[in-house]
């Protein structure tokens, strides 16, 4: 199956040779030449069509380095950063993976590719819809993407009234520390990569649980990325730090 057939043909795949050539060029230039080694992460950010979850007049800038609008004051992130958080996960074939902060489902998109399923949660009820619709016509069936509060995870089912544990969990908004309620939702041995801090500077933070209560953490590098804001992060704009990079 071709590109144009597997992510879903019509017009926007008329260029799909260029799209293919210039991710190709972004994962080359931007991603492994910054030091990003994983096979996986590598393949899957040549092969998911990141010019699919920008606007259709940004799509010739979708895989510039740098984060993109999304709308409602939120990014895609830029590239790089996408991957290299893929890659501090360590994210397997048969992992559960919660993306909070899920914009336009690009980064779930990607996930989808390394996971065997995702579980992505945005806080804007019109970008979570806009990714549903994404990802169904890219026929990703292993994801899902809800609104909500991210900073408390994913719902519980409510028939056991439990929460689900998750292999790894990336967040890609930038809070003044990991909320409680996502490290209770991940497995011992999980990873969490997420941006800590705030206007005056962030830190990218890779979280292994390592007991029932306890915890390794590992500082990745410096960010800058859009505030998390909810009940466990910030509860205004005003502390976040702007766009992901």
């Amino acid at each position: 199956m071709d590109e144009a057939e597997e992510f879903g043909g019509g017009a926007q795949a008329v260029d799909a040779a260029g799209a293919a050539r210039r991710r190709a060029e972004m994962v080359e230039h931007q991603i492994v030449a910054r030091g990003v080694r994983s096979a996986a992460v590598l393949r899957a950010m040549r092969e998911v069509p990141r010019e699919r979850f920008v606007d259709a007049e940004m799509a010739d800038r979708a895989c510039d380095d740098s984060p993109l609008p999304i709308g409602e004051g939120q990014t895609i992130s830029q590239p790089y950063i996408v991957a290299a958080m893929a890659e501090a996960a360590d994210v397997q074939p048969g992992d559960t993976v919660l993306e909070v902060g899920a914009g336009s489902g690009y980064a779930v998109a990607v996930l989808a590719r390394l996971a065997a399923h995702v579980c992505g949660i945005e806080r804007h009820a019109t970008l979570a819809d806009e990714a549903r619709t994404r990802l169904a016509a890219l026929h990703i069936d292993n994801a899902d993407v809800r609104q909500g509060d991210g900073t408390l995870g994913w719902p519980e089912d409510p028939q056991t009234h439990k929460a689900r544990l998750f292999d790894a969990i990336i967040v890609s908004a930038a809070g003044p520390e990991v909320p409680s309620a996502l490290k209770a939702q991940l497995a011992l041995g999980g990873r969490l990569v997420m941006p800590v801090g705030d206007e005056s500077g962030q830190q990218l933070v890779k979280l292994t649980r390592t007991g029932e209560h306890t915890f390794r953490q590992e500082r990745i590098t410096p960010v800058r990325f859009v505030p998390l804001i909810g009940e466990q992060g910030w509860h205004t704009k005003t502390k976040g730090g702007g766009p992901a990079t």
